[in-house]
């Protein structure tokens, strides 16, 4: 017997992709909706070889379903999760909304799987922030065996972390900068076609971005808090695939050989390393595929137990869609999931 399904913020690029995992993950689904605002109300989605019209979110009776994938932006999660979760249904939010709020677990099955067991103070999960998905899930297996100390990361994060909107301005400034329209910068704050901007959210005092914030304190929550975690997030001309540089400090030895072996056993994770031209995974490649890459892991030499990592997964796969779909499956496994009536 499958569960009753709603996607809200079916219309997006991550909410599409939801549906899509959905299928290809075969999870027991037996009715499925698509809920989006009211502007959104009857465009048409696929889930399946079936074609889904949008249902409005100010009307729609969510007693009535198990799962609720929630992926319309924070303000639209602040406003609904909770009233969503007290109606009955589980919520696996994809937004920042609720990530560092102590009675909502953040999971990433591969990491930390028995935080969901708390889920019920709110009836809501959180889905953490994409670039740091991928991150957990490669440092996960190394805190294990040798516990991190420290760790430096530089993103190169895609745009379609920003939306269709980032996608968009992309495309069109890529076009125009060949005389076939306009480049003038409307989503992000300069041009993006054949740059890079080294910010992603908005500044805070201190001088970091909410987006590098997102990271360090998130790996804290799910992984340890006494790992120190320092972040440059920015934005690269790539349409979908974060990639990330990775230092890792520890405290116990671990070489570059004994890294490359634990992470090949470990969940999640594929290892493309080899010290030749191509040996080595790109964005393009990791696109459209579920797992977190890890090429060029080497030696640190300027400290005394150091790695360094080329990290590489699909933004709207593992660091969003994807995870939650491994959450539900989880809360399915666990037997966690309660059915509404009829």
């Amino acid at each position: 017997m499958g569960y009753r399904v709603a996607v809200v913020g079916a219309t997006g690029n991550v909410g599409r992709e939801m549906m899509a995992i959905l299928e290809e993950l075969k999870f027991p689904v037996d009715e499925i909706f698509a809920v989006a605002s009211r502007k959104s109300i009857g465009i048409e989605v696929s889930y399946a070889d079936r074609t889904l019209k949008c249902l409005d979110l100010e009307t729609f009776d969510f007693s009535k379903v198990d799962i609720v994938l929630m992926s319309a932006g924070g303000e639209v999660s602040r406003a609904w999760s909770e009233k969503i979760g007290k109606a009955g249904p589980v919520v696996i939010d994809n937004s920042s909304a609720f990530r560092m709020d102590p009675a909502v677990p953040l999971i990433v099955p591969e990491v930390n799987p028995d935080a969901v067991e708390g889920f019920r103070k709110k009836n809501i999960i959180a889905n953490p922030n994409c670039s740091t998905a991928q991150l957990v899930v490669a440092l996960k297996p190394l805190h294990d065996e040798a516990r991190i100390k420290r760790v430096v990361v530089s993103t190169y994060q895609s745009v379609s972390g920003a939306g269709k909107a980032g996608m968009d301005e992309l495309w069109d400034q890529t076009k125009a900068i060949y005389g076939l329209g306009d480049a003038t910068p409307k989503k992000f704050a300069k041009q993006i076609a054949f740059n890079v901007l080294p910010v992603i959210g908005s500044f805070l005092p201190n001088g970091y971005t909410d987006e590098e914030a997102k990271m360090w304190l998130e790996t804290k929550k799910m992984l340890d808090p006494k790992i120190e975690l320092t972040v440059t997030c920015v934005r690269v001309p790539v349409f979908v695939g974060h990639s990330e540089a990775v230092n890792i400090e520890f405290h116990s030895p671990i070489d570059e050989d004994e890294a490359r072996d634990i992470l090949r056993e470990s969940p999640g994770v594929i290892v493309i390393d080899k010290r030749e031209d191509g040996g080595y995974i790109t964005p393009v490649e990791a696109a459209g595929e579920h797992a977190v890459y890890v090429s060029r892991i080497r030696k640190d030499a300027t400290v005394e137990h150091g790695l360094n990592l080329w990290v590489v997964s699909d933004n709207l796969r593992k660091g969003a869609a994807l995870n939650a779909i491994q959450i539900a499956q989880l809360l399915h496994e666990r037997g966690l999931l309660e059915r509404a009536p009829a």
